[in-house]
């Protein structure tokens, strides 16, 4: 859906993005991480043209982003800021109507579409006539996602989005977030530093560093084959979190005796992350053998991953 060929930006002779190259795939979560300056929000803005880049090129479902006007392409694409980015003095309703009125939408169709997405992000109604100011972080974020859905646009462009919530707040939209149906249908580039998010949330991760890309592939692939030590000394700090939270229990299987017992008990699949499981059987006192023979059987598996 989105493919970048060696784009590069400069401001004041300085590469801020360096000849990278990357594909997006549709449906897919690309998330671009790395710590600040390492040029993830430029590149990310250079894909919907909010920042021109000097040379390369990006295209979306094959077509170059320089062959359509630059509004078009803007509302053709979801966009998503940090601090939510509303209009401080327009209402919840006409913050998220903005785009929609742009494109000339009938009053009762952005109507329908408010409610419905104000419903699937959890979000009263009686929100609609208040301003940016009277809600609360988590509140403003949601509605930020909502204004950038209601166009049902293919990809959405997220940059830092939840990078000014509470741990809590944060948790909650991060859940919300994975099961929306509405973002199952896009193809997602998402802006962040925070490393747990990148491995929650994406399907592939970028790693940036210094205006380049120091190693893509998906969150196993960037702890269990890190391509150099920048890398592996990038995740060592969250490393047996992180490895807990994208091993899933069908990893588990040839580790694990009597493991169906284990899903019929407590509704499990087999997507269901070790983590997840590990903290639902720590709130079950009565079952803690189970909490055990799972830990051993991700030891277990742990060992063939880093041999």
């Amino acid at each position: 859906m989105i493919t970048v060929e060696s784009i590069s930006k400069y401001f004041g002779g300085r590469a801020a993005v360096d000849t990278i190259s990357f594909q997006a795939n549709d449906k897919e979560i690309m998330v671009l991480l790395g710590t600040s300056g390492c040029g993830k929000t430029t590149t990310l803005k250079m894909i919907n043209r909010l920042i021109e880049s000097d040379s390369g090129t990006i295209l979306i479902d094959g077509e170059n982003i320089r062959n359509r006007k630059i509004e078009d392409l803007r509302m053709s694409i979801g966009f998503v800021m940090q601090n939510s980015g509303l209009f401080p003095h327009y209402t919840i309703g006409r913050n998220i109507s903005v785009v929609p009125e742009l494109l000339k939408w009938n009053q009762k169709d952005i109507r329908r579409r408010t409610e419905e997405l104000m419903d699937k992000l959890h979000l009263s109604g009686d929100l609609l006539n208040r301003f940016p100011h009277e809600l609360s972080g988590g509140q403003q974020q949601r509605v930020g996602i909502a204004r950038a859905l209601i166009a049902n646009t293919p990809v959405l462009l997220m940059d830092e989005p939840f990078g000014a919530l509470d741990n809590i707040t944060k948790a909650e939209i991060h859940s919300e977030f994975k099961s929306l149906e509405e973002l199952k249908n896009k193809t997602i580039v998402l802006v962040t530093h925070d490393v747990q998010e990148a491995f929650e949330l994406g399907h592939k991760i970028c790693l940036m560093d210094k205006g380049k890309i120091v190693q893509i592939g998906t969150p196993k692939e960037m702890l269990y084959h890190s391509k150099n030590d920048f890398v592996k000394e990038f995740f060592e700090e969250s490393r047996l979190l992180l490895e807990y939270k994208v091993a899933a229990l069908q990893d588990l299987h040839p580790f694990l005796i009597n493991g169906q017992q284990l899903y019929d008990t407590y509704k499990f699949t087999k997507d269901t992350s070790v983590w997840a499981a590990l903290q639902k059987l720590s709130a079950d006192h009565n079952n803690i053998e189970w909490y055990d023979t799972l830990t051993k059987a991700f030891s277990e598996y742990r060992k063939l991953q880093v041999a």
